[in-house]
């Protein structure tokens, strides 16, 4: 899906696929623009006839009605066609905001692991939540004010023309100038409100990371520091503010010089053909409102423009979530992994996170079907980033990764990872109910499903002490729950989602050791016929396992089960001595 990455086309890309409503809403615009135009010309007609009336007073009411009947007659149509446009802006502003807020999210969440690694999740759903209501209120403001300023202009310099065109000369050559100087101040205030919104959206995202971390603010006692840790990023946000708004402010007055000189300028030009009589009392008054009503909305639209400049920046900014391309594609026509046993290799995989520090180099390693895989080694050996490359959350430098001799980067990421249900150490969840969290392995899980995974993960005990049981919602990332709570909440997903490959990064490590020992029964049995990675910091976890592999710096440097390795006295024997509690040291240690 490719968007425009610039405000413009961006906004007009959603704006054409609502055209007709837009162009109804801009059409209203133009024909009140026009009645509000034409009501001095109808004083005019009104003051003329006055003027020259030489009958009774009591027939000065008929002499003008006429005039009065078609002043009425656009009054009514012109109401009825704003409240016409009210209803359609009912109708298409929120649908615009949807397909905005929709399409974005949808290019979004296909960027990579890294770019999410790489930025606050705070600041990127807060410039999500800008862009929508940015670019309706600069469509408002077109549509509103800027079709209106226009059309006003364009009929008013039409009706001096026809009286006296030195009028409209003047009036024109003011126009140009007003705007070439609003125009200018555009430009420059367009860049100040970008920086200030990037400026925000940091703050934003800082204030968040705080709150989502509140538990060790307090923990830490903190508050303080955290107050002062923000200053930086408030002062900064406040420096560019005023930056901006002082560029509003002399933007104004010097619009206002402009307005007041206009002033002066067409009321010494109307005295001065009214003198002369080159113009009726009605000439004057109607050349007198329509440049005061002119004044009064090219003043408000310069007003309007500093609004304009800052949505516009808010706009710029946020495009910048679309403006980096996916690291991580489909290929064109990509096929769906037809998975019918599980078997995965990686043949001659070079990959790194950094250019010139490669992780893998030359890897070569087949996991069988149905085989019970175990990863081992220190931190930053290599073994997360083993199972990151096969659910392609990184693309590879060279060399291929297949399942079933499918090629996965040939495949859909969503088809690869339907089949492969994996537990985090440190699991997540959505702030919403228990059964929702579960039934995310599988959709289509009915309750009773959903609650034989549960069971299964031992889930059913700690959710039946809950007042809304599996209805209860579980706070932000699960805050509510413990992490051997949430861990077994991962669990039952896993169980649910029955896929064919299941990866764990010492799933169990959160839990206490009975109810580790019953889940991990629970696990061997989900593990049979299945091809099974497991990540173990603890190698007492591993006994179970046909294969164990060894990673250190990036290579697989030993290879067979538990009892083979620790008698060949290798590296696994030396982490088996080196592990304090049944647990792994970092490396060095």
């Amino acid at each position: 899906m490719n968007l425009p990455q610039t405000a413009f086309p961006f906004m007009f890309h959603f704006v054409r696929r609502q055209l007709r409503s837009f162009l109804v809403i801009i059409g209203i615009a133009v024909i009140w623009s026009f009645n509000d135009a034409m009501f001095p010309y109808f004083l005019k007609l009104i003051v003329n006839t006055v003027q020259h009336f030489q009958g009774k007073p009591s027939e000065i009411y008929s002499a003008v009605s006429g005039v009065l009947g078609l002043l009425i007659l656009f009054w009514i149509v012109t109401e009825f066609c704003l409240r016409i446009q009210g209803i359609m802006q009912i109708y298409t502003f929120p649908l615009f905001r949807a397909n905005i807020r929709k399409s974005v999210f949808n290019y979004v969440k296909f960027h990579s692991h890294e770019y999410f690694s790489n930025h606050f999740a705070g600041n990127i759903a807060k410039k999500m939540a800008d862009l929508p209501s940015s670019c309706q209120n600069i469509m408002e403001i077109i549509c509103f004010n800027f079709v209106t300023a226009f059309t006003g202009s364009f009929i008013v310099l039409v009706m001096m023309w026809l009286i006296k065109p030195f009028f409209a000369i003047v009036l024109f050559t003011w126009l140009c100038m007003h705007l070439g100087l609003t125009i200018l101040f555009l430009r420059r205030g367009n860049d100040l409100w970008v920086q200030h919104s990037d400026a925000v959206s940091v703050l934003s995202g800082k204030i968040i990371d705080i709150f989502s971390n509140v538990s060790s603010m307090r923990l830490f006692a903190r508050g303080q520091y955290e107050t002062s840790y923000l200053q930086d990023y408030q002062i900064d946000e406040i420096k560019k503010a005023k930056k901006a708004m002082w560029l509003i402010e002399v933007n104004r007055m010097v619009l206002g010089f402009s307005g007041l000189f206009l002033i002066f300028s067409m009321v010494f030009l109307l005295l001065y053909y009214w003198a002369h009589q080159y113009i009726t009392i009605g000439d004057f008054t109607q050349i007198g409102m329509q440049m005061f009503w002119l004044l009064g909305w090219i003043w408000f639209v310069s007003f309007q423009m500093s609004v304009f400049s800052r949505e516009l920046g808010t706009v710029n900014d946020a495009l910048k979530l679309i403006s980096k391309g996916h690291d991580v594609l489909d290929v064109p026509e990509a096929s769906q992994l037809k998975l019918t046993k599980g078997k995965i290799q990686f043949e001659h995989v070079i990959f790194e996170y950094q250019k010139k520090r490669p992780v893998f180099n030359d890897l070569n390693i087949t996991l069988a079907a149905g085989e019970r895989v175990g990863l081992v080694g220190f931190s930053g050996s290599g073994k997360s980033t083993f199972v990151n490359l096969i659910l392609r959350f990184y693309d590879i430098q060279s060399g291929r990764i297949l399942i079933d001799d499918q090629d996965i980067a040939k495949v859909s990421q969503d088809s690869l990872r339907e089949q492969i249900a994996m537990i985090p150490q440190d699991p997540t969840l959505f702030h919403r109910s228990l059964i929702e969290n579960i039934r995310y392995g599988k959709l289509s899980a009915n309750d009773e499903e959903v609650k034989d995974a549960a069971r299964l993960a031992h889930c059913q005990e700690f959710i039946e002490k809950l007042d809304e049981g599996y209805l209860s919602l579980v706070g932000e990332r699960g805050i509510k729950l413990s992490g051997g709570q949430r861990q077994r909440i991962a669990i039952a997903r896993a169980i649910l989602k029955n896929a064919p490959i299941l990866i764990l990064d010492e799933a169990t490590s959160s839990l206490d050791t009975v109810t580790e020992k019953l889940i991990q029964e629970s696990l061997h049995t989900v593990m049979q016929n299945r091809t099974t990675i497991v990540i173990a910091h603890r190698l007492s976890t591993l006994a179970d396992m046909d294969r164990i592999l060894v990673f250190h710096k990036g290579k697989i440097v030993e290879d067979g089960t538990q009892e083979e390795l620790l008698r060949s006295g290798g590296h696994f024997a030396k982490l088996w001595k080196m592990q304090t509690n049944g647990f792994l040291p970092d490396e060095g240690e």
